[in-house]
């Protein structure tokens, strides 16, 4: 039987990761299959005590983040740290937790910007703190921190101090004015953003806009009128799922194939 993964979420049908793995495994010349499985929160555990031998690792996207965390026989430190595992690699019997959208976020952001100083994080969901800890990775002094609900932005102010950088919560009526930072990261989906747009300065730094559909997003459309560096989703898309196939196979994944791939699924969509 050939070894398996796939990537869990409900709704799932959107997901890109089975063209990223698949273009993996067929650069690396392995038999693997990766499927889209559609899992919502009550049928986790089910899926996860039928895996079989076969199985190698797991995506996960929303809603199963968090709820996989009881499932683990073991987490890496971010898992711990962020309290989100994207990530699971079954060796021995054992479900181990990885989470690699930090480093998806680092890698794409050292792509386009220098080391930020100041950072902001639009959102307060789980890729919210996985960003927050990536911007410790990355170098950032402070960070300002909305979210529309008061408490999951506390909570990430909270994060934020226990990773030593400086943390303050604006409140979303006066969302507008975190625009100023060297790096904005936002973390809504879709193009939910959209009415940051009218806010964006007249010199704005850097934005990771963390969505892929639509693209550009009307935040992002403004911020690249406006002369701003734009990192677009998709590349912490595909850094996060480079480090998934690494952890996985235990080879080199293949970066430039992984990407084309990507890139013409993206293509294919917007026509």
């Amino acid at each position: 039987m050939s070894p398996r993964a796939a990537v869990l979420g409900h709704p799932i049908e959107h997901s890109l990761s089975p063209v990223m793995h698949r273009a993996a495994y067929a650069a690396l010349a392995l038999d693997w299959r990766y499927d889209a499985i559609d899992v919502t929160s009550e049928q986790l555990p089910g899926f996860i005590a039928a895996l079989d031998d076969s199985w190698r690792g797991l995506s996960l996207t929303m809603p199963l983040k968090q709820d996989i965390l009881p499932l683990l026989d073991e987490s890496d430190d971010w898992v711990a740290t962020v309290s989100a595992a994207n990530t699971v690699v079954l060796r021995g019997g054992r479900l181990l937790g990885h989470n690699t959208d930090v480093e998806g976020i680092v890698q794409a952001v050292r792509e386009v910007a220098a080391e930020p100083r100041s950072a902001a994080v639009i959102g307060g969901g789980a890729t919210a703190r996985s960003t927050v800890a990536a911007l410790a990775e990355l170098g950032a002094v402070s960070v300002t921190l909305t979210a529309r609900r008061e408490q999951p932005a506390r909570e990430l102010q909270d994060l934020a101090t226990r990773l030593g950088l400086c943390a303050r919560c604006v409140a979303w009526q006066d969302r507008y004015t975190v625009l100023d930072a060297d790096l904005v990261v936002c973390t809504l989906p879709g193009d939910a953003a959209s009415d940051f747009a009218q806010a964006v300065p007249a010199d704005p730094g850097t934005l990771l806009d963390v969505t892929y559909a639509p693209w550009p997003t009307t935040l992002a459309g403004r911020w690249q009128e406006r002369g701003g560096a734009v990192v677009p989703g998709y590349r912490m898309l595909l850094w996060q799922a480079v480090a998934q196939v690494a952890l996985m196979t235990g080879l080199e994944p293949p970066v430039a194939a992984m990407a084309t791939a990507l890139e013409t699924a993206l293509a294919a969509r917007s026509i």
